[in-house]
């Protein structure tokens, strides 16, 4: 089971009809609070109080996360539906009591270790494809991390929101980092998201255009819309269902890790670990083939059913989409190949030619539900790998974003 990989934001559902005005004041204990930055959750509608601490957003009509945010106090996320907006919104920040220890901040040191986290976050949260590679945080010394070498798990925190200037796509990002956290080939990193369009000539915005309509395209975004409207097999989309089981032929947690203890206690003995075995025919024979195979895969994928159509993997009840597949989904996109990094990412495998960008759909839960724009309502339901492991942050554009082809 090869590039597991979760991640996931606080997402917001968000709907594209007419326009609403937002209005607001924000305070603390003391009075009203300029320059607080109120925006809309991984969208480009944002903005920040005046010297009233009052707040006016143009937005189009939906259901939002409102974020309220300013550094050294509690961050509001405020459930938002147009819908039910009847008249100016107030809240009151309260002081950050659990602000990041001074003491622990002052101890960073920009030395080489830092910056091999550093490219290690940088890896793990941008990504390592041709985008992210034009996708720079600019505040990079606003991170410190975290590394626990025993249980080989990095966390990374952030003293100020980061500053993300995305020069592939032409945008400007504020990300307030909650938490990132690496553990072996597992991530997950949760924050929230603002959007500003950067400036630039015709040029500029028409390669801007033509890279956010590359990232868009075989996206989960794209694949989860294109499965709404039931039009994912024209849009170059085959979903193929498996199982997965246990490896057999690879041995239990348990009995790996007897064998390695084994080994460990013998090792004064000159053991030959490139000894071949046929047939064991001592405790140490049996160690160093149960440690040989530990390197087996822990799952095997059993593929049982091509292409699914759509009443296979969703439903719609009660103004509700649902996914309610059984098992697991693969997910091909025959429109683009392999990224040229994708292919050769594990210098372990053998060579081979790029082929059609193809993801897990591995669910957490049952009745995993869409909103209408092709969002996941809870992204912890789901993980996903292969390609779509592969593209990460650098690959996320606005929920407000609408392709033009």
């Amino acid at each position: 089971m090869k590039n597991r990989f979760l991640f996931f934001f606080i997402l917001s559902s968000l709907s594209l009809w007419s326009q609403t005005t937002i209005k607001g004041t924000i305070y603390d204990k003391n009075g009203v609070l300029e320059n607080v930055a109120v925006y809309l959750n991984n969208t480009m509608f944002g903005t920040t109080t005046d010297v009233k601490g009052e707040f006016e957003l143009q937005v189009k009509e939906g259901q939002y996360e409102l974020i309220v945010s300013y550094l050294g106090y509690k961050k509001i996320v405020y459930s938002l539906n147009t819908s039910n907006y009847t008249k100016p919104l107030t809240f009151v920040l309260e002081e950050e009591e659990n602000v990041l220890d001074e003491i622990v901040i002052k101890k960073i040191v920009y030395d080489e270790e830092w910056k091999y986290n550093l490219q290690a976050f940088k890896d793990g949260f941008l990504g390592r494809t041709s985008l992210s590679k034009e996708c720079e945080i600019i505040n990079k010394e606003v991170l410190f991390f975290d590394f626990n070498r025993k249980e080989n798990k990095l966390e990374a925190f952030a003293k100020k929101p980061l500053k993300i200037k995305h020069k592939a796509l032409g945008y400007i990002i504020t990300f307030e980092l909650e938490s990132f956290v690496r553990t072996n080939d597992y991530i997950t990193y949760l924050g929230y998201t603002r959007y500003k369009e950067m400036k630039g000539g015709k040029r500029k915005q028409k390669r801007w255009k033509k890279n956010r309509l590359i990232a868009y395209k075989g996206s989960q975004v794209h694949f989860y819309k294109s499965l709404i409207n039931d039009t994912f097999t024209k849009e170059g989309y085959i979903i193929n269902q498996f199982k997965r089981v246990e490896n057999p032929e690879r041995p239990t947690e348990q009995e790996i890790q007897k064998a390695r203890e084994l080994l460990r206690l013998n090792r004064n003995f000159n053991l030959d670990f490139s000894k071949k075995i046929v047939t064991p025919l001592t405790a140490l024979d049996s160690a160093l083939v149960t440690v040989r195979k530990a390197r087996l895969p822990k799952f095997k994928d059993y593929l049982y059913k091509s292409k699914l159509k759509k009443d296979e993997v969703i439903s719609f009840k009660n103004n509700t989409n649902t996914l309610t597949f059984d098992n697991n989904l693969s997910v091909v996109y025959t429109n683009e190949k392999e990224e040229k990094g994708y292919v050769i990412r594990n210098v372990f495998s053998k060579k081979r030619e790029a082929t059609y960008q193809t993801s897990s759909i591995i669910p957490l839960e049952k009745n995993i539900v869409l909103d209408k724009s092709g969002i996941l309502i809870k992204p912890l339901s789901v993980f996903y790998e292969g390609y779509w492991s592969y593209e990460k942050f650098a690959h996320t554009l606005p929920l407000d974003y609408e392709p033009t082809y």
